[in-house]
This record gives C-alpha cells, structure tokens and sequence, in this order.
C-alpha cells in the first residue's frame, strides 16, 4: 500500500529544455529496478518546468530511493541541467485510485509499459512480467 512520497521540482536551465525531458525520460528503467519504489512518474509542469512524483509502502523505501541510482543520477546531472537545485518534498499519500482497464488494451496507457518492458501492472499496482 502507498504510504509516502517523494514530490521533486526541477526548472531546467535555459537551452536544456530537451536534455532534462529526455534525462527524466532515460531515468524510467532505473525506477523499474527498485522493489521500493510503487509508483515512479517523471512530468512536465510547463515550459521548462519538470517534476517527478514517487510513491513508497514506508519510510525506508523511501529512504532507499533517495540513495539509489535515479538520485545518484540527478545529483550528477543537477547543476549541468536545472537553473536551480531539485525541490524534494517527502509527502504522504492519503488517498489513491487502483489503475483501471486492461493492460493489454490498445487504449490503456499501460499498454506503452507492457510493449517497451515486458511488465504488467496487477490489480494490486504490483508490476510482474509474463
């Protein structure tokens, strides 16, 4: 179950637009690969403007994330393309919604996961492979 968060501003430098989408972009295998991490999404607020939005069962997931290869990544990378350090908020998550449809589905968005992966979301938000 989804407990806490992680809540990460990002405003990219000017003229790196591109290269931070496609940095947040290339983070997605490394959030694949930590057991902690329940849900991992990378976002674009606006022109320049980024974020990423992280959920976790308890504290020390969330812990582990914050010492695992995305940040690791990130802190590298951070003065290279964001005019300002990333803004971390640790959150808790008070409500949710399961994700709906079927993965396999043409039109469910997960379906881009299941063809790029080989991973599938089950009915508990778990990802498995076939």
């Amino acid at each position: 179950m989804e407990a806490v968060g992680l809540l990460v501003t990002l405003e990219a430098r000017a003229g790196k637009e591109a290269d931070a989408e496609a940095f947040l972009k290339s983070a997605q295998p490394l959030a694949l690969n930590e057991k902690a991490t329940l849900k991992w999404y990378a976002i674009k607020i606006g022109p320049g403007k980024f974020g990423i939005f992280d959920t976790f069962a308890n504290e020390e997931g969330r812990n582990a994330h914050l010492t695992g290869e995305i940040a690791k990544a990130l802190t590298a990378r951070a003065s290279e393309l964001f005019a300002v350090p990333p803004q971390v908020e640790k959150v808790e998550v008070l409500a949710n919604t399961p994700l709906k449809g079927r993965v396999r589905g043409s039109r469910n968005p997960m379906s881009r996961l299941w063809s790029q992966t080989g991973m599938f979301c089950t009915e508990s938000g778990d990802l498995s492979r076939l």
